[in-house]
């Protein structure tokens, strides 16, 4: 990130010629204390200043609290400690004014607590020391401000460029000097600059925080460590509309900094709110695609998909039909779209009354499971078949998918569950109201007339074989069968009456 051309620290200030400040020897040997950021200056003779000091602040003192022979080493160590723990930057002492020199025991404290300490000479006034780190705050402030202006300047120059995404993106990673990424409301890494300049498995961290923050839905900004790398994350569009994620690594940035990632964040999600509008426009033409071939005739999908995204899915194909919620339909889209791009004639897909459906080939569907697994859909699998039976197939896989709990089911795998298996609970509650004479009349009278015609249907409606299953005479059979008559109101030598009454007794269990 760019910076003023000299910033407000304690070496910056011990610097400056004009002050003639001297570092004691001693604390040149902890330079990194020196590097700290200068808040500001500030004077005072108190025993216990720190009650009116701020972290980041250089201390200056004449000694008046350090009378000769009054205060005990411990005494001059505890004042240096409250002065280190409150965050002072470090101690300048101004000489000749009540001591020649610094005393040798506030010299040895701060040597042990490794707190910079520096004279500063009678001809040195301390205002004077106080408005050269006001002017270096002040220049490193212009300067900032300045650096924002071209700042901004330059992103509202790539915004222009072809592609205003990839410029802006490139321009704000250069302007904060760190990489910047942009996701897409799959969660997908469509730019980023420097390219590749991420390790893999921080990538892999990165895309998994990526995802889970668009899955919540909800407009937010965060922070996060992946390794020894600080990462910024903002989102883009909407809540329940998110468009993407801004990725920075950077953790903590200063006001100006923020306020160009805030501008680029305006920018990226007006440029990608815009693209929506087209966005809208493709997944009505592929609706429309999709209706067409739910009709078996894919000469108009063919035609119109050869020319804008590629050659159908190759016969045979598989069906697939989502549970999908209108809130997650363009995040899914884009990850489908991202894949139709990659590989041309790896997936269709298209919005319908009751979901997504898509189309793969059977032998491939990779395209399927991955969108099924990213964001937790229900998804039913038609069989493999062709363009001329998509009609047949999307019955397929509704049946599948409203059969199946999460994640992918194949309508082969329902099938082997039998008719009576996909049977909704209407149809129970019909088979039990057909059965509700025999049954109310065993409850009643402690017959099992019920279980009875179970077996003699099992039985071929043989009163034989019937009899003998029951250990009963062939007339008993005879006459509990007059009677099952009787109750039902049905005349049982009819066939379609068997097979009803067939149906019911498996249904209703």
């Amino acid at each position: 990130m760019a910076a003023a051309p000299e910033t407000p620290t304690l070496r910056a200030l011990l610097s400056r010629q004009d002050l003639q400040l001297k570092l004691d020897d001693a604390s040149a040997r902890h330079s990194r204390m020196l590097d700290r950021a200068v808040r500001w200056v500030h004077n005072s003779d108190l025993a216990d200043p720190t009650p009116f000091l701020s972290e980041g602040v250089v201390l200056l003192t004449t000694g008046t609290q350090f009378a000769e022979g009054v205060d005990s080493d411990a005494d001059v160590r505890a004042y240096v400690l409250r002065l280190k723990e409150r965050g002072v930057v470090g101690l300048g002492f101004g000489t000749e004014v009540v001591r020649d020199g610094i005393p040798p025991q506030l010299v040895s404290a701060c040597r042990e607590t490794e707190t910079p300490l520096f004279e500063v000479p009678y001809r040195t006034p301390f205002i004077a020391v106080a408005r050269a780190n006001a002017e270096a705050i002040a220049a490193a402030s212009y300067a900032r401000r300045s650096w924002a202006l071209a700042a901004q300047r330059a992103i509202a120059l790539a915004a222009l460029r072809a592609d205003g995404l990839g410029a802006t993106v490139a321009e704000l990673a250069r302007q904060l000097d760190t990489w910047v990424g942009l996701f897409d409301a799959a969660g997908e890494l469509s730019r980023e600059h420097p390219a590749g300049a991420l390790d893999a498995p921080t990538a892999d961290s990165l895309r998994s925080e990526v995802i889970a923050v668009l899955h919540r839905g909800a407009r937010a900004g965060s922070s996060l460590p992946i390794g020894d790398t600080a990462f910024s994350l903002q989102t883009l569009g909407r809540g329940g509309h998110l468009r993407g994620v801004i990725a920075i690594a950077a953790g903590d940035l200063d006001q100006e900094g923020r306020r160009l990632v805030t501008s680029v964040i305006a920018m990226a999600g007006l440029a990608l709110e815009q693209q929506q509008g087209l966005s809208k426009a493709r997944n009505s033409l592929r609706a429309g695609l999709a209706q067409s071939l739910l009709g078996d005739d894919p000469s108009l999908a063919r035609r119109i998909s050869k020319d804008l995204w590629g050659p159908l899915p190759a016969a045979p194909v598989v069906l697939a039909v989502t549970d999908l919620a209108s809130a997650r339909v363009d995040a899914v889209s884009e990850r489908l779209e991202l894949r139709a791009e990659e590989r041309r004639g790896s997936v269709f897909f298209g919005r319908t009354d009751d979901g997504l459906v898509m189309i793969a080939p059977a032998a491939d569907r990779a395209p399927i499971v991955e969108v099924a697994e990213l964001f937790g859909l229900r998804v039913g699998v038609s069989e493999p078949t062709t363009y001329e039976h998509i009609s047949l197939a999307i019955g397929q896989a509704r049946l599948a998918r409203d059969r199946g709990l999460t994640g992918i089911s194949n309508f082969a795998d329902v099938a082997h569950g039998g008719v009576f298996s996909a049977l909704t609970d209407d149809a129970r509650s019909l088979a039990r109201a057909e059965l509700a004479p025999l049954s109310d009349y065993d409850a009643q009278n402690g017959t099992e007339l019920v279980e009875m015609v179970r077996i003699w249907l099992d039985n071929d409606c043989s009163h034989e074989a019937s009899a003998r299953a029951l250990g009963v005479h062939r007339h008993t059979v005879r006459t509990r069968l007059a009677l099952t008559e009787k109750l039902l109101g049905r005349d049982l030598s009819s066939f379609a009456t068997r097979a009803e009454l067939w149906a019911a007794l498996r249904v209703a269990r």
